[in-house]
């Protein structure tokens, strides 16, 4: 049998927080146990399904971009918009994933700024599907604290 790194992780921050900590004296180090405890519960999470997640969230963001370079009227801004458009996250490595993430949020903050100074309808809806993409996507990264 081969562990996978997510349950080891699990298994590792449940004996931590719920068979060492309290074992310790009260104060600082019974604290950062716990806290250890906790994150390496946080990287589970993140092991199981960081590449899923940032994969994902780097299409939606690449869908929206192209769906609002129709109402880009600003020639720079179009040349940026059409650059990205055929391209692809370079690996699934997480460092991959989120240089990708990092450029399409650069360039969904020039579309938005851009789009904040128009006041027309089309302007309008699309800042307001920028924020639910946003929102969503935040909601989604949201970790869970260990055992909930």
């Amino acid at each position: 049998m081969r562990p996978e790194i997510d349950k080891i992780l699990e298994t590792t921050a449940a004996q931590l927080m719920m068979q060492i900590a309290p074992e310790l004296p009260p104060g600082y180090t019974q604290s950062s146990t716990g806290l250890i405890g906790m994150l390496l519960g946080f990287c589970a999470q993140e092991y199981e399904n960081g590449a899923e997640l940032r994969a994902n969230e780097n299409r939606e963001l690449r869908n929206l971009l192209a769906e609002l370079e129709g109402i880009v009227d600003d020639a720079k801004l179009r040349v940026k918009l059409g650059a990205v458009m055929g391209d692809s996250d370079a690996s699934l490595k997480i460092s991959d994933l989120n240089y990708s993430n990092a450029e399409l949020k650069k360039l969904l903050i020039d579309v938005q700024a851009f789009l904040e100074t128009r006041n027309d309808e089309k302007a309008r809806l699309a800042r307001r599907e920028i924020w639910a993409v946003l929102k969503a996507n935040a909601n989604k990264r949201l970790l869970k604290l260990p055992g909930m």
